[in-house]
């Protein structure tokens, strides 16, 4: 019976092997799964026919596909577990006694499996030898290591922050995501241990983009950080006990109305040492603190930016506009409440900028007027609930906030602009702009004027050159991502771009573009890094910037010339009508871009599952990295996600490196010809990824490239970490990072490098940390050599970049927050834990 069982399984394997394998040569693809395949049907219907002979085809089919997957993926073990991993486990099973001796035609001996049987033992040695060899082999993996000399360097200050504290999204103004601390060491990192858990209670399964994704920061002994619904929370950093917390009144968020929500963090401001009069009116009663949090929303909805509501597609309603609310702070300061003089900057999730004081957690009058708040509507066209709103904290350049934004691209041709807004710190006045649309005029807008809609937007976080008073900016695209053959000059000039702003009047200094005209959603996406390298013996400002498509820009922050070598690559051409993509894109000497996909790197659980992404992959449109979406579906490779994303990269400068974490997960990307209506034609179920592009030729479907088993097409890794040499652009070494713990059906441990979202940070210790992988850890690894040192379990994905800090304790803390992604498939969650070494 067993014989009869394991003959219909492997016939029926053979058999869709040889079909699909006639399938995939139709498309231009590969041969072997046709031969496979009819290795595997001749091998059980001898078997059927009692043929011990049957024994040794099969042997030989374990062989053929051993030889193939070599040839085609090297002594890589995850390149060829699914060409052989389920003919192996057959194999075994039919070397069983029972099997043998049931096939009663064939040669004798060897305990009756006869030389037949024999050859199949031996294939499956030769199997198992060629498996040993490769678990140990990892032929992506580049070992080195940091110089002595400069391993040794010793840390290095920020005049403006005090070593213990993290008192912006990355640090400093810089925003390095470094710390000078160097308590914990690649020598001692292993004893660290929890010091305390802290959950934020703010966890939302119905909506799958929203997660506590917040880097806190750590100021005058206080943890401050927000939740996804805006929340501002106070915790002692020592301790994790809650010293308040801060909830305004909402905009209600629905699955209907948008399923991405999101805080990455808040801006701290201290303006104790300023000369700022100050009144003698104490805190708020939490009566009246109440009333101001009801009056900041009554003042700030969407309804009171000025212009008719567009809640569909951007276009207008009918009916007249609603009346014009025009700016109402203060033209001259007021006297400040004493406990404002320091202040949280909290953008939320309906487009306002809330002031809240450090010490007691209730508004601040005064900016934006008596209700402590600035309405991001105001000036905005096409005005819709949840389509605009900060994900990122402002940045602070001298005397004034600038802030950006998130557009929700995609939906139409006519969404909220993309403009960049600067406001007095004090008064909330606005007082400069820099409109995509209208560069060369920052002036503040007039009152009842809007912003050019649909321009591209600034929605990662800025970073400020104190000495040169720069603010650098990275812009994404305008709506929609997957088709530009209607933008301006323009928009095309500040599309996945690099701006350098003058912070006092918000001109343009500078403009460096990543990508000629973007169509693939690769916006810059994480903030730029400023820091000075030493390099042919002169001290260089420079300005490191991680992209999506996994370039690393080196450059001159006084002028935006490249620091190290940028060359222009020839690309794909093939667009659909209307389209003009550029005949060339940029590549820096430091690329992570990944390698030219071929349909051997096509990956599986199995052979079918594999053989199906092959057959896929044949049929999509793909000529490298910028080939240009298309009706019959592109591959875009790397996706939406990026290789680099919001975490962006760490950077030592004392030692002059950068530790990064790149990542590769392949989407598809198809066009549809859309009529010129509001109808839905891809944001019907099945099509979860639909963006309709109402206004435009093309609607548009993007999937992340994966099988029917919800695995990645492509083989492993899909993850790294890196060093790099920023001083001449090597790479001194990249690891494989993560496992398949958390993404796998069965929850193995395996080492296969994994892709996620969340950024690093690197110390004056040696060390680097990193939660961001999608499977459950936070890991430290030795900066000179990028080994993992020590790990410790999550609670959920730790989709944030984590920070560090100096207790009141005197000691060094690394705080990591488990919040999940649900866009990347990691269980959400609302923990905040904090790490330390043991007392001595």
């Amino acid at each position: 019976m067993l014989r009869i069982i394991l003959s219909i399984l492997i016939l029926a394997l053979g058999g869709v092997l040889a079909v699909g394998g006639v399938e995939l040569i139709s498309l231009g693809g590969a041969w072997g799964y046709v031969a496979l395949g009819a290795l595997l049907v001749l091998s059980a219907v001898l078997m059927f026919a009692r043929r011990k002979s049957g024994l040794a085809v099969y042997g030989v089919a374990v062989l053929f596909a051993l030889v193939w997957g070599v040839l085609e993926v090297g002594l890589y073990w995850w390149g060829l577990a699914p060409r052989g991993g389920l003919l192996v486990l057959l194999g075994l099973v039919l070397l069983l006694p029972p099997i043998p001796r049931g096939l009663t035609h064939g040669t004798e001996g060897f305990r009756g499996y006869g030389a037949e049987g024999m050859v199949l033992v031996a294939s499956i040695a030769v199997a198992a030898v060629v498996a040993v060899i490769s678990m140990v082999t990892q032929p992506y993996d580049t070992a080195g290591r940091l110089a002595s000399d400069r391993v040794a360097t010793p840390p290095v200050t920020d005049a403006d922050v005090a070593d213990g504290e993290w008192a912006s999204y990355g640090r400093t103004a810089a925003g390095q995501r470094y710390s000078p601390l160097a308590q914990i060491t690649p020598e001692n990192i292993a004893d660290l241990e929890v010091a305390w858990q802290y959950n934020a209670g703010d966890v939302h399964v119905n909506l799958p983009g929203t997660a506590l994704q917040t880097t806190p920061l750590i100021v005058d002994d206080t943890m401050y950080l927000c939740t996804p619904k805006s929340e501002v929370i106070a915790l002692d950093p020592v301790t994790g006990e809650e010293r308040w917390r801060f909830s305004p009144t909402l905009i209600e968020l629905t699955p209907a109305l948008s399923t991405y929500a999101t805080c990455r963090g808040l801006t701290y401001h201290d303006g104790s040492d300023l000369g700022w009069e100050v009144s003698d009116e104490p805190a708020p009663t939490e009566q009246e603190a109440e009333a101001l949090i009801r009056a900041s929303m009554e003042s700030a909805t969407t309804q009171a930016a000025g212009v008719a509501q567009n809640i569909v597609a951007g276009t207008a309603q009918e009916g007249d506009p609603n009346p014009i609310i025009l700016d109402q702070a203060p033209e001259t300061p007021e006297p400040m409440r004493a406990d404002c003089l320091r202040r949280i900057f909290l953008p939320t999730r309906d487009a306002r900028l809330i002031a809240v004081s450090a010490e007691t957690g209730t508004i601040c009058p005064g900016f934006g007027g008596p209700d402590g708040t600035v309405n991001l509507w105001i000036g905005m066209p096409n005005v819709s609930p949840t389509a605009f709103y900060s994900t990122s904290p402002p940045t602070i350049a001298g005397d004034v906030l600038v802030v950006g934004g998130s557009v929700n691209d995609n939906l139409s041709d006519a969404l909220p602009s993309g403009a960049v807004r600067a406001y007095d710190i004090r008064t909330g006045r606005l007082t400069w702009n820099f409109d995509p649309g209208n560069p060369d005029d920052t002036s503040p807008i007039e009152p009842g004027e809007t912003f050019t809609q649909n321009v591209p937007n600034s929605w990662a976080p800025g970073s400020y050159d104190v000495e040169r008073d720069l603010v650098f900016l990275p812009f994404g695209s305008g709506s929609p991502d997957q088709y530009g053959g209607d933008r301006s000059e323009n928009v095309d000039r500040f599309t996945a771009s690099i701006v350098a702003l003058d912070g006092e009047t918000g001109a343009l200094e500078w403009v460096f573009r990543t990508v000629n005209h973007d169509i693939w959603d690769y916006d810059v996406p994480a903030q730029p890094t400023l820091v000075d390298l030493t390099i042919d013996g002169e001290t260089v400002p420079a300005l490191v910037q991680a992209t999506k498509q996994g370039e690393i820009f080196v450059l001159n922050r006084e002028t935006g010339e490249p620091v190290l070598p940028v060359s222009e690559i020839e690309v794909s051409q093939n667009a659909v009508p209307g389209e003009r993509p550029a005949p060339t894109q940029p590549v820096s000497e430091i690329s992570f871009a990944p390698p030219h996909v071929t349909g051997a790197q096509m990956w599986g659980l199995t052979p079918v599952d594999q053989m199906m992404c092959r057959i896929a992959f044949a049929g999509l449109n793909y000529e490298g990295r910028y080939t240009p979406p298309s009706l019959e579906g592109t591959l875009t490779h790397p996706g939406s996600f990026g290789v680099f994303n919001w975490g962006g990269v760490a950077v030592d400068p004392a030692r002059q490196v950068a530790f990064a974490m790149p990542v590769y997960l392949g989407f598809t990307s198809t066009l549809y010809p859309r009529p010129d209506t509001l109808d839905s034609i891809v944001s019907a179920p099945g099509y979860p990824m639909g963006n309709e592009n109402f206004g435009t030729p093309y609607a548009a479907v993007l999937r992340p490239f994966m099988s029917k088993l919800g695995l990645p097409c492509q083989q492993p890794p899909w993850g790294f970490v890196a060093g790099i040499d920023l001083t001449n652009g090597e790479t001194v070494y990249q690891h494989v990072n993560g496992t398949v713990e958390d993404m796998a059906p069965i929850p193995l441990p395996l080492e296969t490098g994994v892709p996620g979202i969340g950024g690093p940070i690197v110390t004056g210790g040696g060390v680097a940390f990193l939660s961001g992988q999608v499977d459950y850890y936070v890991r430290g690894y030795d900066l000179s050599n990028g080994e993992v040192l020590w790990k410790s379990r999550l609670p959920a994905g730790g989709q944030s970049t984590p920070a560090t800090y100096l207790g009141r304790d005197g000691r060094q803390y690394v705080v990591v927050v488990a919040g999940g992604h649900g866009y990347v498939g990691t269980k959400l969650g609302d923990a905040v834990i904090a790490y330390r070494l043991p007392e001595e």
